[in-house]
């Protein structure tokens, strides 16, 4: 994705099962078959290689160039998203948001400027973070705003919605949002030790059934698919 700042920072790509990456990835077609997929700040450029490897033509938006492999295999475009988005050729039939439009001042201008490029059938998937989960709300009930390096808090945050407030902001664009799957907390990340251990797969089973029946209140994070309202583009 593509920080709020001008400082070089990349998040490296989750996959666990139960992650926003994974959950993406499930989304996709595993065959890519040659079609055309937009990887929109895309950071390292992880993402968008495991798609080149399945098959996909991948092009890549980032403030900052790709690293590794992913610069050798992905089409890449250096670009800062707040500032717009570079020209870009012809149609494409998925376009990714991976953990990036709460970064950005202006999510809905580029959100607008993306709807364009969807192909015929083609679909925009984004992977948004749930301001509403049971552990923003108890901090903030608490009188507490931490700032934190990655999560709910990540300091690069701009932008803090809940479910409603994504659909309000996917349906300013002229988009239409449903849900696709559902995070929930990467319990790995603070239990690295206990990767693996019986408790914590039953942790986050219990997590996605709690966030299946009150997305609002126990979703880590929502996945969509958007497609032009209407149909139209």
């Amino acid at each position: 994705m593509t920080p709020s700042t001008t400082q070089r920072t990349y998040y490296a790509i989750k996959l666990s099962p139960e992650s926003s990456h994974q959950q993406i990835l499930g989304v996709l077609p595993s065959l890519g078959n040659g079609r055309r997929v937009l990887d929109v700040g895309a950071g390292s450029g992880e993402l968008s290689l495991l798609l080149h490897e399945r098959g996909y033509r991948v092009v890549a938006l980032e403030r900052f160039p790709l690293t590794g492999m992913a610069m050798q295999h992905v089409e890449f475009q250096q670009t800062d998203l707040d500032a717009g988005l570079p020209p870009l050729e012809g149609a494409f039939e998925f376009i990714l948001c991976a953990d990036v439009l709460e970064h950005l001042r202006d999510p809905a201008a580029l959100l607008r400027a993306l709807r364009p490029l969807l192909a015929a059938e083609g679909i925009l998937v984004a992977s948004l973070p749930n301001s509403g989960h049971w552990y923003f709300r108890l901090n903030v009930l608490m009188g507490r705003f931490p700032r934190q390096d990655k999560g709910l808090f990540d300091r690069t945050h701009l932008q803090f919605c809940m479910w409603t407030n994504w659909v309000e902001l996917f349906e300013s664009a002229g988009l239409q949002a449903t849900l696709s799957r559902l995070t929930v907390p990467p319990l790995e990340l603070r239990f690295p030790r206990s990767a693996g251990a019986r408790w914590l797969r039953l942790a986050n089973r219990s997590s996605a059934f709690l966030a299946r029946v009150w997305k609002e209140l126990f979703a880590y994070q929502f996945v969509v698919m958007a497609r032009p309202a209407g149909g139209e583009t």
